[in-house]
């Protein structure tokens, strides 16, 4: 019953994060709206709302803070894991499209296991190294369209998809602590709220100028359905590795692509290359040969952050 709730819980996670890649790329297309707009507005309504629920409940919301360990961790994992990880996201997004972006996340298991074994100071097993291999080679395809002339990307496309890889594994690995001891929804309600506050820091000088795009219903009501939508995905992914084994988590989430490349034919007409389509399903390939590789190694290890 558990591993059953546990696989709807990623299918659903899966499709709703799939959901959100064209549905900010609309946004962005859309409006004169800027990622970093958006993004704040979306990381401080939406950890706003979870840390507010929490509080009704009965939840003492604030006892992370009070432990010097816990607040120095909340901050990382705020603003590498979750800032990282949706900023990196968007950009990748508007830098190419919501298909390529959400397929570039696949390169996570990639640095993890790069990350453990230089942890452990020791090479991956063999059928890792293969996995990592026909990854890469269909990421060479998703670049290049089959065209050893050139790439089918720019420069800034290429850096946002890599750095989506990186940020999503930290997101992966990093929380996994804190969650245990605070649990997903106040860890993820802080990293959301910690991440938007920072960004918004950062961008304060210019955040006047997005609340014009605002003005326009249609986008103001789409903004509110990728905060709910999107927070929805956060926490039934994480929730659901309470359930299931990393293999079924690599493999079912497969549906996170495509959900994106569907809404993105259907809504914007757009399509991939015919090599680019080869190359990401030789990726979903590859990460799946990874976490099966990695089960039978007794799974990957999440290395849990130092005090």
């Amino acid at each position: 019953m558990k591993r059953a709730k546990g696989i709807i819980m990623i299918i659903a996670g899966a499709m709703l994060w799939g959901a959100t890649g064209p549905m900010m790329e609309w946004i962005l297309d859309t409006s004169k709206m800027s990622v970093s707009f958006m993004l704040i507005i979306r990381l401080l309504l939406a950890g706003l709302v979870l840390l507010l629920v929490l509080k009704i409940k009965g939840v003492p919301i604030t006892r992370p803070l009070r432990h010097k360990v816990w607040l120095r961790q909340l901050c990382i994992f705020g603003v590498i894991g979750m800032l990282g990880v949706q900023y990196t996201f968007v950009g990748s997004i508007h830098t190419s499209n919501a298909v390529i972006a959400t397929l570039f996340q696949f390169l996570a298991p990639i640095y993890i296991i790069i990350f453990v074994s230089l942890r452990q100071k020791a090479f991956p097993p063999a059928a890792q190294i293969i996995g990592m291999a026909v990854t890469m080679g269909g990421l060479i395809l998703l670049l290049t369209n089959g065209k050893l002339s050139g790439f089918a990307l720019t420069t800034e496309a290429l850096f946002f998809g890599l750095a989506v890889g990186f940020t999503f594994a930290f997101y992966t690995l990093y929380p996994v602590r804190l969650m245990n001891e605070w649990g997903v929804l106040l860890s993820v309600g802080w990293g959301m709220l910690i991440g938007g506050c920072t960004l918004l820091i950062v961008n304060i000088l210019n955040f006047g100028k997005g609340i014009g795009a605002l003005t326009n219903m249609n986008v103001s009501l789409m903004l509110l359905l990728v905060i709910i939508v999107g927070t929805a995905a956060f926490l039934l992914f994480l929730g659901s590795m309470k359930y299931i084994s990393p293999v079924e988590t690599s493999i079912l989430s497969s549906f996170e692509p495509l959900t994106a490349m569907l809404i993105s034919v259907l809504w914007f007409g757009s399509v991939l290359g015919h090599w680019q389509m080869v190359g990401g399903a030789i990726m979903l390939l590859g990460v799946t040969g990874l976490s099966v590789a990695g089960s039978k190694k007794k799974e990957i290890e999440r290395i849990p952050p130092e005090s």
